[in-house]
């Protein structure tokens, strides 16, 4: 019987856990209420916080200990590794202040894209990025603290009930879509390139198309851990820049680590590792302010690559690319990485594009199903766009 699970710390939040809980009922959705407090447990949950803090690597006594910010983290740890294993898990929401919400959301990260995920948190009005991820998870801003109810409280909690138990009993079926599925990586400055390979591929695939900004790479890298698509067409890597030189769109240390765990088809390219994002003018750190800037609106200013910055980013490349179990074949545009990287154009480049390239060609290690290709074409050329497509036919094969 399928179940939506309620999560929180019993301790401090039993009574709006079991509003939630009760709102379900009444909407005829099966409960779980799980109690992940690490302090006296008033019982009343179904699922005991000792039956969680088991799934720990060191056991439970790791995670009933005397200091609370160690107990928190070993809890989160433990309901991480517990909470995909439940066989009638139907959905999820948790309560929590900033501790619950800590705790509780790398669990829901853990799940598949698609199981319904709700956090009712106090920090949800504010950065959220960390809780989320990569994933789908629907954060809701609980308006007064998750302290008893209220006027407030019941109409915010009642309404997260109402939105857990629409999801976890929608009729609506997934349409069926027999094509295999691609994940695509693009920035405004690579539309070109990437509408011209999806138009090209998209009557034999899928395509999932992610914008990079810093999430769009890790959620389409949690949708290849999931099992969800069947290659990698990464042709816009700027995340890494802004992980590697200090932007506001930076990949996670992760980014191309789902194709080193498993054997999927990459292909990928340079697209918009000229560049660095920043916020408005105003907002680009002190060392950086004499350097190449484009405004590229009023709230991203960009930041043109130096070389010495593009052999750092092309050594992670290549190191990554080491990694990869699967085919891979990585594309060197030789006539420009992005639509401002072009004769004429403000970061028009060919040293630091040409240091970009060296870094990645001497990094990776080259075999039968390993490949590094200079062309001579622009990424947003036509024939680039050709040359992606007969790339990852040829990988295919």
């Amino acid at each position: 019987m399928r179940r939506a699970y309620v999560i929180g710390t019993c301790d401090t939040k039993g009574v709006e856990l079991a509003f939630v809980r009760d709102c379900l009922e009444r909407e005829g959705t099966r409960t779980r209420l799980v109690d992940v407090g690490t302090r006296q447990s008033p019982g009343m949950a179904d699922v005991a916080p000792d039956e969680v803090a088991m799934a720990h690597p060191d056991g439970a006594a790791a995670v009933f200990v005397d200091d609370r910010g160690q107990a928190v983290a070993a809890m989160a740890d433990a309901l991480r590794r517990w909470l995909p294993d439940r066989d009638d898990l139907a959905g999820v929401v948790g309560l929590g202040g900033s501790g619950g919400t800590a705790l509780i959301c790398p669990a829901l990260r853990a799940l598949d894209v698609g199981v319904p995920k709700l956090m009712v948190s106090t920090v949800a009005s504010g950065q959220v990025g960390q809780y989320v991820g990569g994933s789908d998870i629907t954060m809701m801003y609980s308006v007064t603290d998750v302290a008893g109810l209220n006027r407030v409280s019941r109409k915010v909690l009642a309404n997260a009930a109402a939105a857990m138990a629409g999801m976890v009993n929608s009729a609506s079926e997934e349409q069926g879509d027999d094509r295999p599925a691609l994940g695509l990586t693009m920035f405004g400055v690579t539309t070109a390139c990437v509408d011209a390979v999806r138009s090209k591929m998209e009557d034999r695939y899928d395509c999932l198309v992610f914008h990079a900004t810093g999430t769009g790479g890790a959620a389409m890298e949690k949708l290849a851990d999931s099992g969800l698509v069947d290659g990698l067409i990464d042709l816009t890597t700027t995340e890494i820049a802004d992980l590697l030189v200090g932007g506001i769109f930076p990949a996670s240390d992760d980014r191309l680590g789902a194709p080193a765990r498993g054997p999927l088809p990459y292909v990928g390219s340079c697209g918009a590792l000229d560049m660095v994002n920043f916020g408005p003018v105003s907002e680009v750190p002190e060392p950086y302010r004499k350097r190449l800037l484009y405004a590229h609106n009023p709230q991203v200013t960009l930041m043109r690559t130096t070389p010495d910055e593009n052999v750092r980013i092309g050594t992670f490349i290549g190191e990554r690319l080491n990694r990869m179990s699967g085919p891979v074949c990585f594309l060197l545009p030789e006539g420009g990485i992005s639509a401002l990287d072009a004769p004429g154009q403000p970061f028009w480049d060919p040293e630091a594009d040409q240091a970009l390239f060296e870094a990645i060609e001497r990094t990776v290690r080259l075999g039968a199903h390993h490949s590094v290709l200079r062309l001579p074409h622009h990424i947003n050329d036509e024939q680039f766009a050709q040359a992606v497509v007969a790339a990852f036919e040829e990988i295919q094969r």
